[in-house]
């Protein structure tokens, strides 16, 4: 063959290769176009699924909505029903309001009847006090403080020193041949601020005080319940007795209610204990706190200690934790009193009222 020949059949084969190009490409934009086609179909069948769905859907809302409705009118009128009940019923509560503001000033009458209060001997030590027409009445705290195991509770004379102690917050203390840390910490207790009480009086209980004080406690109770158990002394049935050691009175509970007030209105009585001795009976009142405010209230001149290890005999490392907290130069002062609770033990620590010294 000649170069001609030749030149037109190299023509002729990259015809053929274009041409072939050509064809698959028109294959691979027909596979496009036919997978476009049933992606729209599926779509088409996807939202006509969806759309009768959604019909039903909202004819369901539509129903529920209506039956919202129904149920919603029926509450209206129960709601017009109960607001004709509660009118009758306001009519009633005001009559029972009525009711019970008479009784009330019965009550009240009744607990002002005796100002009668429990012998309770004084005497004048020559302190005033300021405010002369408050009319009031102290209340002294005593709180129980649950000591954890490793701690102590330590009391300066100045609250200044205690509160240099905290400020440091930790102290190293050196006991013999070995060195520990401890923690400072304030001592934070929750107290009422102000309290409201409602009382009234006892029908079935009297308070009996101004008992001689070198008769013991089980022959005090036995004269008492003899005595009060007899009607020539105005008594009747005891039911039961109680010695109230931090006024060092008597509380006396009648089986019957029309015994307490005939003698707290005697007021004076004569028990035989031996020898005739006149004690005096007052009403028993029975309180409920009515309203009450909690604060909180911060010890200023006591210290909480902490993370002591229990590395001596207690009596020991409670001297060795005074002396270092009496040294100035270690932060302290003059100490008024320490408690130390080793690791593993419980104490009760009693707080009582920090009051002024007196001058």
């Amino acid at each position: 063959m000649d170069g001609q020949s030749l030149g037109r059949l190299d023509h002729v084969l990259r015809e053929i290769n274009k041409y072939k190009t050509q064809h698959k490409a028109l294959l691979a934009e027909q596979k496009i176009l036919r997978d476009g086609i049933d992606n729209n179909n599926n779509f088409a069948k996807q939202f006509k699924k969806r759309s009768e769905e959604r019909k039903a859907s909202i004819e369901d809302e539509k129903k529920k909505r209506t039956m919202i409705i129904q149920k919603e009118k029926e509450k209206c009128r129960a709601v017009q029903d109960e607001n004709t009940k509660l009118q009758v019923e306001i009519l009633k509560v005001k009559e029972e309001l009525h009711n019970l503001d008479q009784r009330n000033t019965s009550l009240k009458k009744q607990t002002e009847i005796s100002t009668a209060v429990p012998e309770r001997r004084v005497v004048f030590r020559g302190n005033t006090k300021e405010g002369a027409h408050a009319v009031s009445f102290d209340v002294n705290p005593r709180i129980v403080y649950p000591m954890e195991g490793g701690t102590a509770l330590i009391t300066f004379e100045e609250k200044d020193v205690a509160q240099k102690i905290l400020n440091l917050k930790d102290h190293l203390v050196q006991l013999g041949d070995c060195t520990i840390t401890v923690q400072a910490k304030p001592i934070q207790f929750l107290v009422p601020s102000y309290v409201e009480m409602e009382t009234q009086v006892c029908p079935r209980r009297i308070l009996v005080s101004n008992l001689p004080k070198e008769e013991p406690e089980d022959r005090v109770l036995d004269k008492l319940d003899i005595h009060f158990s007899k009607k020539k002394n105005g008594g009747g049935e005891v039911e039961d007795r109680d010695m109230l050691h931090d006024s060092g009175t008597v509380v006396i509970t009648f089986v019957d209610d029309n015994i307490a007030k005939c003698l707290s209105d005697k007021q004076d009585h004569e028990v035989d204990f031996g020898k005739k001795y006149k004690v005096k009976v007052t009403p028993f009142l029975n309180g409920e706190i009515s309203q009450m405010k909690i604060c909180n209230s911060v010890c200023t001149r006591t210290v909480l200690l902490t993370g002591i290890p229990d590395i001596m005999d207690k009596d020991n490392l409670q001297d060795n934790l005074e002396i270092h907290f009496q040294k100035t130069a270690n932060g302290g002062g003059e100490g008024e009193g320490i408690m130390y609770n080793p690791p593993g033990h419980t104490t009760l620590a009693l707080f009582d009222e920090d009051s002024p010294k007196d001058s």
